[in-house]
């Protein structure tokens, strides 16, 4: 049960980042279609809006992740963040020469350190920190 309660956390956080990261880019392809074009450099308002959001979504994913995990969260936290971070790398790979160097390793950077930033808060709520 325990192997049960650590794999549905990881995949509750997975599905929370995926489900609000497609929320955002249809809010975002809705309202403000120029900031979520594929290929191309990244205007300062794009960015500064994809790369907080991505924080943001991936330190949900990290809570959610936390709340779920019983025992040690912490241990499924950086799980999820590794997992992401795996399929971040894959991806920025599979944009390579579609958008600058720089974003893709900002958007690689970042999400791990939402999911982390998301389940220390979740710790710091239970009184663990």
């Amino acid at each position: 049960m325990v192997i049960m309660r650590a794999f549905l956390a990881l995949v509750a956080g997975f599905a929370a980042i995926t489900v609000l990261g497609l929320l955002n880019h249809s809010v975002l392809g809705r309202y403000a279609r120029d900031w979520t074009a594929q290929e191309g450099r990244p205007g300062p308002g794009s960015a500064f809006v994809q790369i907080g959001s991505a924080f943001l979504i991936s330190a949900a994913g990290g809570y959610v992740t936390a709340w779920i995990a019983r025992g040690n969260p912490l241990v499924h936290v950086l799980a999820l963040g590794l997992v992401v971070l795996a399929l971040s790398a894959l991806s920025a790979l599979r944009a390579k020469g579609k958008q600058p160097v720089w974003f893709q390793l900002a958007l690689l950077a970042i999400a791990p350190l939402g999911i982390l930033a998301g389940g220390l808060i979740r710790l710091r709520v239970l009184g663990i920190l």
